[in-house]
């Protein structure tokens, strides 16, 4: 077997078979496959695609790569979620102690953000000694015990894709669906869950900027997980405005807790909801989402949720003032800068990748792998779409240390912000639910 021999089936349009994908990777993850050849089979993919057969054997190759964690030493069906990364994203900080309260046990392997989406990691790592490196050993008891675990992933989870992932970035090829459907589900698989909820983003804020294009890749994901023996679905969600009101690390921290609280935002609120009704459905606890939203609302109005969110943050060694005082415990910035309006009307839109870029300005985000993050720094919104504003009226307030760059960060929330005379129509939080059965879109207006 030859690398030449593939790349060529590949561009001109072929179907490679499940061992020459075997080859591949193995020969790229040990080195043996040089990068300049890689490189031109993701090309050849970019142009060609994939067929659902090829890229179910691409994941499945790139999770066998390296280290496949078994979760069968935790009792019931593990729920795993991934989101494709937005602004202001702080769900998972919501979800995990939320779905575990429900007793749906919940073992989370996050990463890290670069750019201006955060990672899990990074707003966990703003609480002061929160361990996020925890052992295998570690990872599994914990769950076992108290029913939720979130740790960083390991260097050894799906090496290959880590791998693959570099050589797009640099290549022009990451924006392929199924090389980024394969490196999303490869990740998922390899950290051993038995059902897995996808929720991915759309709007401005997202990589995948129409609703459509979000369906696509949702539907390649889901086909993947089903094709493997995973229970698998996906919500397309909106990233048209950034969720929530804060960006940034320790802020989005702070906001996760009041949403624990009962006193969050709304459409964070209603997003985590939704996306736990579907986690104790694919768990098996309720018989339709529907139901597993009125349980989760119980749940997180009576304090459950919050409870277990203290012992999780307690016990992987993080300040267990934070649920009473997190002001005191969270990083705080030096200075706090208003945006004001320039106009009257309403929000229009609020163009979440101006959010973001500021926010990343600031020292919030990553713009390469080994930036340092400032976990006290980012926006905070003061008005969401639909909101009315008056001249002078304060949109946004941003939390800075630097101020090196801060001008350019004043002038990206300024343009995020779209005015016009009339209020719009209420957005919606889902667009649709893909399931194995198909895609279902959702019609109905939801407010947030």
């Amino acid at each position: 077997m030859r690398v030449y021999d593939l790349i060529l089936k590949k561009r001109n349009g072929g179907e490679l078979s499940e061992g020459e994908i075997e080859y591949l990777i193995r020969g790229f993850t040990e080195g043996i496959i040089p990068d300049y050849q890689m490189a031109a089979f993701a090309m050849a993919v970019w142009f060609r695609g994939m067929t659902p057969k090829e890229t179910a054997a691409l994941t499945m190759a790139m999770a066998n790569s390296g280290e496949v964690l078994d979760l069968s030493a935790i009792p019931g069906v593990k729920v795993d979620k991934h989101s494709t990364g937005g602004v202001g994203d702080k769900t998972t900080l919501v979800l995990a102690p939320l779905v575990a309260a429900a007793g749906v046990p919940v073992a989370k392997m996050s990463g890290r953000g670069l750019g201006h989406t955060g990672g899990t990691v990074d707003k966990l790592e703003a609480i002061p000694g929160f361990n996020t490196a925890l052992s295998r050993e570690e990872f599994l008891q914990q769950v076992r015990e108290i029913g939720v675990a979130i740790t960083s992933q390991t260097g050894n989870l799906a090496p290959a894709d880590k791998k693959l992932y570099a050589l797009r970035d640099v290549t022009a090829t990451v924006d392929s669906i199924p090389l980024i459907a394969s490196s999303v589900m490869s990740k998922k698989i390899a950290a051993g869950a038995d059902a897995i909820l996808l929720d991915v983003k759309a709007g401005s804020g997202a990589f995948m900027k129409t609703v459509d294009e979000a369906i696509r890749l949702a539907q390649t994901m889901v086909e993947i997980g089903t094709r493997v023996g995973r229970r698998t679905m996906a919500l397309v969600t909106a990233m048209d405005q950034p969720l929530g009101r804060a960006v940034g690390n320790a802020l989005e921290v702070a906001e996760a807790v009041e949403t624990l609280q009962g006193s969050g935002p709304a459409d964070l609120e209603d997003l985590c909801l939704t996306l736990g009704a579907y986690m104790l459905y694919l768990a098996g606890e309720v018989e339709a989402p529907e139901e597993g939203r009125i349980v989760l609302t119980k749940i997180l109005h009576n304090g459950e949720a919050l409870r277990k969110f203290q012992e999780l943050v307690a016990r992987q060694g993080g300040d267990g003032r934070l649920v009473e005082e997190p002001e005191k415990v969270l990083p705080q910035a030096r200075q706090v800068f208003r945006v004001e309006a320039e106009g009257r009307g309403f929000i229009q839109k609020i163009k979440a990748d101006e959010i973001g870029f500021a926010a990343m300005c600031l020292g919030a985000g990553r713009e390469k792998k080994e930036d340092a993050i400032d976990p006290a720094v980012g926006v905070v919104l003061r008005k969401k779409v639909g909101d009315s504003v008056k001249t002078g009226e304060t949109l946004a307030e941003l939390y800075v240390n630097d101020v090196s760059r801060l001008e350019e960060a004043m002038e990206r929330v300024k343009k995020a912000f779209v005015l016009g005379p009339v209020r719009p129509l209420p957005g919606k939080m889902v667009h649709a639910v893909v399931s194995a059965e198909g895609v279902k879109r959702v019609k109905s207006y939801i407010t947030y």
